[in-house]
């Protein structure tokens, strides 16, 4: 019921301070184990991931440095949000997450692992892949662009309402982890899922993977596009044959 109620308020603000493009909503499934992996460039991201994934078995997690507030111990509570040491190995907390993406779970994720100060994708990191193997779950890309914490400052500072896009993946189903190339298994489709975000988002957030061949790779099978990215944020213009 928490939950459902803080969605209903999200969605409610979102609409007042933004105006919300999302496309390929219809690959996120609605019911089973899936991960949701997007890049990560503000606070607000984790608002539009509770409206994003429209379902009442999200699996949250907060990072342990906020349970000195108590905003935050009371949202864990309501939410039954699981605490993160992202300093450290937080082996307890990862098999509890395991635990509900077997049970149907969905999980929101950010493969960076943290905030992009450069507002570009970074490396990834295999926790996710890690995560879908021994899960068997598949994993959701999502590109989204317009939740800056600079840009959201900046626009509602002036009382002009922000303009978030989201574009979302097909699936990405992971074949079985070889224990003994674990590494290489990790490297390869974490790199694999980073390129697939890159190409759903902007030329200018695709970061550290904007020329690895296999971006370059996925834009090229996809319909050509003209961006214009002004001050207004990235807009997308299909181009005319």
């Amino acid at each position: 019921m928490f939950l459902k109620i803080l969605r209903i308020v999200s969605r409610f603000i979102l609409r007042i301070i933004a105006r919300v493009d999302i496309q390929g909503y219809e690959h996120i499934p609605q019911t089973g184990g899936v991960i949701v992996a997007s890049n990560h460039l503000g606070r607000l991201d984790a608002m539009l991931g509770v409206v994003l994934a429209n379902r009442d078995d999200i699996i949250l997690m907060i990072a342990e440095k906020y349970q000195v507030y108590p905003f935050w111990r009371f949202m864990a509570k309501r939410l039954d949000a699981l605490w993160l040491d992202r300093g450290e190995p937080d082996l307890h907390t990862l098999r509890i997450v395991q635990k509900r993406l077997k049970g149907g779970g969905i999980l929101g994720i950010a493969p960076e692992g943290t905030r992009s100060k450069t507002e570009a994708l970074q490396p990834g990191k295999p926790g996710t892949v890690y995560l879908a193997a021994k899960t068997s779950v598949p994993i959701i890309p999502v590109g989204v662009w317009g939740t800056e914490d600079r840009v959201v400052k900046e626009r509602l500072s002036r009382l002009r309402r922000l303009d978030i896009h989201a574009r979302i993946g097909e699936p990405i189903y992971l074949p079985p982890m070889d224990r003994k190339r674990r590494d290489e298994f990790l490297e390869q489709h974490t790199e694999e899922l980073m390129c697939r975000i890159a190409a759903l988002l902007p030329p200018s957030y695709r970061g550290v993977y904007a020329d690895h061949p296999r971006t370059l790779e996925l834009l090229a099978a996809q319909p050509p596009v003209f961006w214009d990215e002004g001050e207004d944020g990235a807009v997308e213009t299909a181009v005319t044959p």
